[in-house]
């Protein structure tokens, strides 16, 4: 089952669309709802081509006949084993007896309720996710997840995404190759000849789906032999190129609803009829596995849900992200800007630029009381530093490289080789440790060009970057520590976050009493800190473990910004070392903590504007207010408060245009998101005052100056959100 992480890891390197592909269609972004006429008469339009194929593809036929004779085979088999008692145990102690190849977790959640037992999505069998009416084999350990859990949610979009798919060969008769579960939803790459995927297709597709989900087709289960997958599957190269060079076990797995065969590990939900509500959201053209040097294919996305209300609710906050798009908002607010003569990175316009540099100084500010030091390192090494690293022979495709004087040179993508060489430039003592070494410097990588994407995809930008360098003895210190870091910062901006340990993948380098150790200490760390966390087992970098941290935003949208991630390895590869307080004064390995909360600074933009839908909070506002006078003889006194007021430190404007009336002009000054507007005439100005209300027409009525300054400044200390509301 794919954890959270590895899904956005598979989105980030196979969801990008190519460049130069006829023009996508997706229904849900900003730039297709400018063009409202063009998509109505999409929806009015009809497919030119019939909705299933007339005679089916003959490779459809050819798979159930090796199906029906291999499923006979091994349901006989199942039969003919001779069934044990089992004890079924329950997360919350309940025991239930069973038979072994008999008794299903369906059977047992049937047990405790009917009603539930619809509602379950998906079963986990001694950690291992299963089908609801796949046989207990053993004396088993049950957890029963519904679709509000995120492993029962991939399930679910796995599953639908096996209908998309079965409509997709019923109605094109292409080659199908990825459909898996992504972030939110699910998508199905196809080879298909001769003809592009189009919205005119849609309503095609939603017919053969409402079919699919009314005859409850079920997911059926069957493990087959690779010489008999190869032959399945012969008329489909790309499916024997996963059999030859993904599956490396005598046997695997395929799942069957309806006439689609598909290789696939499952698991997945009973039947099609679970899947009450689908839509298909957008196609794009894509990559086979995402290379650009490979094959071209057509993909379709949908997202799904097990109730009607909740597609509603998600069609209702798409609306609401397409207007808070951050590339609309950014242009409209003249925030930043991109241009193809610099592409994937930002241009921040003054007031993006001050967006910028106050989150910078956020950190600079927790930076002096958490005794980090702030270091600038070079943005070009020679490309031995990355070697030496490691990251050369694993990265080198997304670095900027190029040659110099007979020597190759690379702008960095990462802050920690630099600091590996900074720790270790001299003799470092025990008492010295930990070091905390911040750095905002330039980071560049080479993303594919279809792959750029706003702020949230980039080639150049910077991080709220750190490694702790740290005794190993000093790490549940150390993590408590990034832990309430984080929490104090996220807080700040309104976020709630999700917590994950990540332990010990298979393929790992080091001890493994050395991972033990680290693991318990960072468990120990996340239980003291005291919220809630859940462990993603095998999900650990190779080089050490890590926490996961997700935050949600206003639109209930999952980001992962923040990192804590132990490391074993670097500072062996850059043989680093502290001399120890021991009596023989040994050289020993420190250990080294990467920790981001921002993230990418402009990533973290792009998430504060869309949760802030562009309002943003006063101390973080590049437009925090705005005067007004009630008329030209007022003007000077407008100039004078704005005067004092920026002098003060707070951006303030006055709005002195002779041609707009004052309610256009405050009506101006709320739909441009100026916190506060100040309107003042002769009495504000013969008693020193201000006439304050807010973007959201509030009215506080008259304030002396002074007053507005203190409120002001208790505003940019305490940030809090409402100040609108508490002026």
């Amino acid at each position: 089952m794919l954890s959270r992480l590895q899904i956005l890891k598979i989105v980030k390197r196979l969801a990008a669309p190519i460049v130069g592909c006829p023009k996508m269609y997706n229904v849900d972004s900003a730039k297709e709802a400018k063009k409202g006429k063009k998509e109505k008469d999409v929806s009015n339009a009809s497919c030119q081509h019939p909705v299933e194929l007339e005679p089916a593809p003959a490779f459809i036929a050819y798979r159930q006949l090796m199906w029906d004779k291999l499923k006979k085979e091994y349901d006989e088999w199942v039969s003919s084993q001779a069934p044990q008692s089992i004890l079924i145990s329950m997360p919350d102690g309940k025991k239930f007896e069973g038979l072994s190849w008999r008794t299903t977790p369906f059977e047992v959640a049937k047990s405790i309720s009917q009603s539930f037992a619809d509602e379950v999505v998906i079963a986990k069998v001694n950690g291992d996710v299963w089908d609801l009416d796949r046989p207990f084999e053993a004396d088993a350990e049950l957890k029963l997840l519904k679709f509000d859990h995120p492993e029962a949610r991939a399930v679910f979009w796995h599953s639908s995404a096996h209908i998309l798919g079965e409509a997709m060969e019923r109605h094109y008769g292409g080659h199908l190759c990825y459909g898996p579960p992504i972030e939110e939803g699910f998508y199905y790459d196809m080879s298909l000849e001769n003809r592009q995927v189009s919205p005119y297709d849609y309503p095609n597709l939603d017919n053969i789906v409402k079919k699919i989900v009314k005859e409850k087709q079920p997911f059926e289960r069957l493990e087959m032999k690779k010489e008999d997958l190869l032959k399945m599957f012969e008329y489909n190269e790309f499916k024997l190129r996963i059999i030859n060079e993904k599956i490396d076990s005598p046997t695997t797995t395929v799942y069957r609803c309806g006439p689609l065969i598909d290789l696939c590990r499952g698991p997945h939900v009973r039947h099609t009829g679970k899947v009450k509500a689908l839509q298909i959201t957008k196609n794009s053209c894509s990559y086979w596995e995402g290379k650009a040097d490979m094959e071209s294919l057509q993909r379709i996305y949908g997202i799904s849900f097990p109730d009607s209300k909740q597609l509603k609710e998600w069609q209702r906050i798409q609306e609401e992200a397409a207007k808070r798009d951050h590339r609309k908002l950014g242009r409209d607010q003249e925030l930043f800007f991109f241009h193809e003569l610099s592409p994937g990175s930002c241009f921040f316009l003054p007031r993006g630029a001050h967006l910028y540099n106050t989150l910078c100084n956020l950190m600079r500010s927790e930076y002096l009381k958490r005794g980090f030091q702030e270091v600038v390192s070079p943005n070009l090494y020679n490309i031995k530093l990355w070697e030496k690293s490691g990251h050369w022979q694993h990265y080198a495709e997304h670095m900027f490289s190029f040659e110099a004087e007979g020597e190759k040179f690379a702008l960095k993508p990462m802050n920690c080789p630099g600091h590996c060489l900074m720790f270790d430039h001299r003799p470092r003592s025990w008492k010295e440790l930990p070091v905390r070494f911040a750095d905002f410097g330039v980071l560049h990588r080479n993303e594919l060009s279809g792959a750029l994407s706003g702020l949230t995809r980039v080639r150049r930008f910077q991080q709220d970057d750190a490694h702790i360098f740290c005794r190993p003895d000093q790490i549940k210190e150390e993590m408590a520590g990034c832990l309430d870091f984080l929490k104090c910062i996220y807080s700040v901006f309104g976020f709630t976050f999700q917590l994950c340990l990540s332990t010990r993948p298979e393929k790992f380098l080091g001890e493994i009493a050395q991972w033990d150790e680290a693991e318990q200490q960072l468990k120990e760390s996340l239980d003291e800190f005291g919220d809630k966390w859940e462990y993603n087992h095998g999900d650990g970098a190779f080089y050490g473990p890590k926490i996961d941290i997700t935050i949600m935003d206003a639109l209930r949208r999952p980001h992962q910004c923040a990192t804590i991630q132990l490391d074993f390895q670097l500072p062996i590869r850059f043989e680093l070392s502290y001399i120890s307080g021991d009596e023989k004064s040994e050289k020993k390995r420190p250990v080294i903590i990467h920790r981001a909360i921002l993230g990418s600074v402009e990533r973290m933009i792009a998430i504060l504007c869309e949760n802030y839908g562009g309002k943003w909070p006063f101390w973080l506002s590049p437009r925090q207010c705005m005067v007004i006078p009630v008329a030209p003889p007022f003007d000077d006194y407008a100039r004078k408060v704005k005067d004092e007021l920026f002098d003060a430190g707070f951006l303030c404007e006055a709005d002195l245009d002779s041609g707009d009336t004052m309610n256009k002009k405050i009506r101006n000054a709320q739909l441009a998101q100026y916190n506060f507007i100040f309107v003042v005439g002769e009495k504000e100005q013969q008693n020193g005052t201000v006439n304050v209300r807010t973007r959201d027409n509030k009215i506080h009525g008259e304030h002396p100056l002074e007053h507005v300054k203190a409120r002001f400044n208790y505003f940019s200390e305490s940030k809090i959100l409402d100040a609108e509301e508490k002026f």
